[in-house]
Order: C-alpha cells, then structure tokens, then sequence
C-alpha cells in the first residue's frame, strides 16, 4: 500500500514538473501567467489532443471568474495534473490513422498528393467519411 502511495507521488511529482515546463515556455513576464490563447498549445505539448469543444471548456475551467485574458499557474496546474492522470484527452491511436491513410489512399501509393490532402480537408466528402468509419 505504501510502495502504491509512494509511486503515484512520485508519478504526480513528475506531472508537475512537466506542467510546469511546458507553462514556463509560456510564461514571457515570468509571473506565473499565459496568455489564455496559449493553453491549447500547452496542453497539447503535455500530449494531450482535445478537441476544440473540450478545450473551451478546460479553459472556461481555469479562467478567473472576471476572465482576463491570462491563465494562473496555480488555477492551471491542478486541473491539468487530474487530466494527466486520468489519461484524459488521449490522441488517435497510430494505427486507426494509419488505416484512415490507407483508406484515403485508394490508388495504395503509400502517399497523398498535395491535392488530395486539400481535398479530404476542406471538403465535406460525405463517402470518404463514412469509407472511414466517421
């Protein structure tokens, strides 16, 4: 049990040295702050890939109730080591990106032109996205 206790502080210990990494980049006047745009950028430093809805709300979660357009260190820091620990926000796994990939590439080049890349991005191509599962 003690061995359990000591390795998740350990494992909340590093987190915490990682956030704070990662928000100091941030950080230009060194006072504990970031600029609110800043935020999605840091989480996705730390690995995590939320989704734009999702990252709304983490923000409206660390904002001050008067927002300021800045994020405190001390506001941030405990929300963003639950969501590491909770393994929250995770990015798409290789190969179901892979699979995507392959899919898109109908002709099995091993790549996408320019072109086509453009095209499955801007485009809402209903059949491609339910060739993909989407």
């Amino acid at each position: 049990m003690a061995d359990e206790k000591d390795r998740e502080e350990i494992i909340v210990a590093e987190f915490h040295k990682k956030i704070k990494e990662a928000f100091e980049v941030f950080d230009h006047e060194s006072n504990n702050t970031v600029d609110v745009r800043e935020i999605g950028t840091i989480i996705r430093s730390l690995g995590c890939c939320p989704t734009e809805g999702e990252l709304h709300d983490l923000i409206a979660e660390v904002e001050e109730e008067e927002p300021t357009g800045y994020i405190r260190f001390e506001k941030f820091l405990p929300v963003m080591t639950e969501i590491l620990l909770e393994r929250r926000y995770r990015p798409i796994p290789e190969d179901v990106l892979l699979r995507a990939f392959e899919v898109l590439d109908s002709a099995k080049r091993g790549f996408l032109t320019k072109d086509e890349l453009i095209k499955y991005m801007t485009e809402e191509d209903r059949v491609s996205l339910c060739r993909l599962g989407w």
